[in-house]
């Protein structure tokens, strides 16, 4: 095999109070195509390979890459992992398969940094990432979620260097309560109990500076039917959920960002996770 396109979803992380450990797999997609060729000079993408070549034992082979698609970059939906998780997924089925799924997802978790968002890719639906390894759900389709994604970037790196370093006791709980709560919702599929649990104290209330209109959009979107919402990742996208209202809530949350360039989507979740779309033998 000479080339592969493998296919990862947008992803949504923290849901709120689900700092670095909740996630989410969007139907929004990434498609990276890597083949054997030069290779790359991308710094991040050469990191990606050197880590597969030497947890696979693998002779490494010079690659070249392409990403399309409609997941935007530093917009909070896992642009990073779709290209990471790509290449490894790519150069996996390159090499024969010599790693598992969970596998590369340890990988690309490891390259991340945090599993927030590489699980959600790998497996989809709803995740609870945590260093013992992830619980997966699968998301109801009655489940709409409505994205407002601003014109601007927020690098995570950026977002990081905002938190503080220490925050209250009583916060801690309060944002961990509304965690347990959504692990609940999700897990029972009993969505209307996802009502009111999405405040977070431990990230957005610093990160709200960096997305000037993120209050005055999550409000517009309850009112509007949302169940709540929340900061998308590190930002700029701003994620509102709802039970078939994704279109009022999306008008609503438009309306509230004001004259902040954005486009609106709506879209459901992908129960699906990274998918191998074409592998060739050319």
């Amino acid at each position: 095999m000479r080339v592969v396109s493998v296919r990862v979803p947008a992803t949504s992380a923290n849901l709120g109070p689900g700092f670095d450990c909740l996630g989410l797999a969007l139907q929004l997609y990434n498609v990276v195509t890597v083949r054997r060729g030069t290779t790359t000079r991308d710094a991040f993408v050469r990191a990606a390979a050197a880590a597969f070549f030497k947890k696979a034992g693998v002779v490494p082979f010079a690659i070249d890459w392409e990403v399309s698609g409609d997941v935007p970059r530093s917009r909070g939906l896992g642009s990073s992992v779709t290209v990471r998780l790509g290449i490894l997924h790519g150069l996996n089925e390159l090499a024969e398969k010599p790693l598992d799924g969970d596998e590369l997802y340890a990988l690309c978790a490891e390259l991340e940094g945090h599993p927030d968002n590489a699980a959600p890719a790998a497996y989809g639906g709803f995740t609870v990432a945590r260093a013992g390894g992830v619980q997966r759900y699968r998301v109801g389709r009655e489940l709409e979620f409505s994205l407002l994604i601003p014109e601007f970037a927020v690098p995570t790196v950026d977002a990081r260097k905002v938190l503080p370093k220490k925050v209250s006791l009583p916060h801690a709980v309060r944002s961990l309560g509304n965690a347990c709560a959504i692990v609940g919702a999700f897990s029972s599929r009993r969505y209307e109990e996802l009502e009111g649990c999405f405040d977070d104290y431990l990230h957005q209330p610093y990160r709200a500076k960096l997305v000037p209109c993120l209050g005055a959009v999550l409000e517009a979107g309850q009112k509007a039917g949302a169940l709540g919402g929340w900061l998308s990742g590190s930002g700029s996208t701003i994620a509102c959920l709802s039970e078939g209202s994704g279109a009022r809530v999306a008008k609503a949350m438009r309306r509230a960002a004001g004259d902040i360039d954005a486009e609106v989507i709506v879209v459901r979740a992908d129960n699906a996770g990274v998918r191998v779309l074409r592998p060739s033998h050319s």
